[in-house]
């Protein structure tokens, strides 16, 4: 459990992993939207929230490292070997806390979901530390099975199940070191819709584009 200590306080660390390889779309990071880099939105999302004590990005890129720069984020370079298509992302984060950062906890901003703000960032940590959990994480309740598997009954009476969309996830510092992705206790955190969507493919591109321009 992470206890609050009166005379010190956690230290929240915000990580945007960010590297140059990506199957799907060329250096989908510095793809425009809205027209700033992709890797913008999040940055000024970790900025504008007043619970993190710092953010980093972490990137291979040298393009990526200066436009994260130039946009005001803190940089460590990651090393190639854990920006291929099979690094994990729980080896960055771990990386990171190697890298002589002491934190408490680790909130995991993926650029890939551009439609959050600070805001969003602090409930999430406020719920993390009001609940204990060892993992929080963004989603929102499915009701999408396998073809057949209900066997044509009602949307209305099916439980759903918890999707995580990759918008936010926050965990204990001390998980993280040794390689535990969610723990024994998670928390599921529903939050709107419009912050459910992830950019995956230019489709997705296109329909978070036209949902940040409404």
């Amino acid at each position: 459990m992470i206890k609050r200590d009166r005379r010190k306080k956690l230290f929240v660390l915000g990580i945007i992993p960010a590297r140059g390889g990506s199957k799907g779309i060329k250096r989908k990071n510095l793809e425009m939207i809205c027209g700033k880099p992709l890797i913008y939105w999040s940055i000024v999302a970790a900025k504008k929230s007043k619970l993190l004590d710092r953010f980093v990005v972490s990137t291979e890129d040298k393009k990526i490292k200066n436009v994260a720069k130039r946009f005001g984020a803190e940089v460590l370079d990651r090393p190639p070997y854990l920006a291929a298509d099979s690094s994990t992302t729980i080896s960055v984060l771990q990386h990171i806390l190697n890298n002589d950062i002491d934190a408490d906890i680790v909130v995991l901003l993926q650029p890939t979901s551009p439609i959050r703000d600070g805001t969003l960032i602090d409930k999430c940590i406020s719920t993390f530390l009001e609940k204990q959990p060892d993992v929080l994480a963004t989603g929102f309740r499915t009701y999408q099975y396998g073809w057949g598997e209900n066997q044509n009954v009602p949307r209305q009476k099916l439980k759903g199940w918890f999707y995580d969309d990759g918008n936010i996830y926050v965990f204990k510092a001390s998980n993280v070191k040794k390689g535990i992705w969610c723990g024994g206790k998670k928390y599921p955190m529903i939050i709107d819709k419009i912050c459910n969507f992830e950019i995956d493919d230019e489709i997705d591109f296109s329909i978070v584009e036209m949902l940040m321009k409404k």
